[in-house]
C-alpha cells in the first residue's frame, strides 16, 4: 500500500492509499522516509513536552522516578551480595557503584525497547483521526529517554564521586557506545511497534523478555570468563552484552575488553534499525486502516 498526499484546495492536504507498493520504487521511499523524519521534529518536541510536563506533573516523586528503579535494583543486589545470599564474584569498581551505573544503563536500554510500543500504544486515537507522519512518535520517545537519562547521569556522576573512582579519558567516546545501545533497543521497539498496536499480547511479553534479558546481560555480575558454560555463551552472544559492557569501560578503565563484539553488535544495532524503520513504515498504514475499521 502506498501514501501519497494530494491538495485537496488551499489549506488543506489529503492522503491517498494505491495498492502499488512503496517497495517497488525504493529511492523515492528513502526520499520520503528521510522527509518525514526531518518533517517531524516539531511535532515530536511538542509531543515530547507534553508528556514529560504530564508524566511528572501527576508524581508525588516526580523526576526522581528516572532514577528510582536503578536505585532499588543496586540496592537490593548489594544487601544480597553484602549478605552472602548470592555470590556474584569481584568487579573492578566497588560493587555497589557497579551495579548502579549499569543498571543506570540498562534501565536506559530498556526505556529504549519499550518506547516505541508505548508510544504507538498511546496514539491509537491520534493515528487514527489525523495524517502526521509516524516518526514523530519515534523521536519523542527518544527524547523522553535522553531527558531521564540526564538525571541517571547526575547519579552515576555522584557516585563516581562517593567512591573516588578516577574516570578515564575514554569517558568522551562513551556516549558513542551509550548511542548504538540505544540503537539496539530502538531497532526492536520499533520492529514490534505495529504489532502491539493490534496485539497486547507484544507489549505485556516484552516486559517479561526485559526482565530474562537483563540476567543473560553483566549488569549485576561481571562479565563471565571464557570456559562459562552454556550461561557464558548465552551471555557472550547477547548483543547488548559488549554495547552495555564497552559503556562501561569506556568509562571506567578505558581499556575496551572485547572490540570486535563491540563493533559486530553495532553493525547488528544499526542495520536493525534501519530495517525496523522500514518496516514500521510500510506496516503503520495497514495497522491505522485496522484500527480505524
Amino acid at each position: 500500500m502506498q501514501e501519497t498526499h494530494k491538495q485537496s484546495n488551499k489549506f488543506k492536504t489529503r492522503a491517498v492509499y494505491t495498492p502499488e507498493s512503496q517497495v517497488r520504487h525504493p529511492l523515492k521511499l528513502l526520499r520520503a522516509m528521510w522527509r518525514d523524519l526531518v518533517g517531524s521534529r516539531e511535532l515530536a518536541w511538542q509531543l515530547m513536552k507534553r508528556n514529560i510536563s504530564a508524566q511528572y506533573r501527576q508524581s508525588v516523586l516526580g523526576v526522581a522516578w528516572a532514577v528510582i528503579p536503578s536505585v532499588v535494583t543496586a540496592s537490593l543486589f548489594t544487601f544480597a551480595r553484602s549478605s552472602g545470599a548470592v555470590n556474584i564474584g569481584e568487579t573492578d569498581l566497588p560493587y555497589p557503584a557497579y551495579v548502579l551505573f549499569s543498571t543506570a544503563l540498562w534501565q536506559t536500554f530498556v526505556e529504549a525497547l519499550n518506547g516505541p510500543v508505548l508510544a504507538v500504544g498511546q496514539a491509537k486515537q491520534m493515528l487514527v483521526r489525523i495524517n502526521f507522519p509516524r516518526e514523530a512518535l519515534i523521536l519523542t520517545k527518544l527524547g523522553e529517554l535522553f531527558f531521564n537519562f540526564g538525571f541517571k547521569l547526575i547519579l552515576i556522576a555522584g557516585a563516581f564521586i562517593w567512591f573516588q573512582m578516577p574516570l578515564s579519558w575514554s569517558a568522551i567516546l562513551a556516549p558513542v557506545a551509550l548511542l548504538h545501545l540505544v540503537f539496539l533497543g530502538t531497532a526492536i521497539g520499533v520492529f514490534l511497534a505495529p504489532m502491539s498496536a493490534i496485539y497486547q499480547d507484544f507489549a505485556k511479553g516484552l516486559t517479561v523478555i526485559a526482565t530474562l534479558w537483563m540476567f543473560l546481560t553483566p549488569v549485576v555480575y561481571p562479565n563471565p570468563r571464557a570456559g562459562g558454560g552454556i550461561f557464558g555463551t548465552l551471555v557472550k552472544f547477547n548483543p547488548a552484552t559488549p554495547l552495555l559492557v564497552t559503556v562501561r569501560e569506556l568509562t571506567t578503565t578505558g581499556i575496551v575488553s572485547n572490540p570486535q563484539g563491540f563493533w559486530i553488535a553495532s553493525a547488528i544495532a544499526i542495520v536493525g534499525l534501519l530495517l525496523a524503520w522500514l518496516f514500521y513504515r510500510l506496516a503503520m498504514p495497514f495497522v491505522v486502516e485496522r484500527m480505524s475499521s
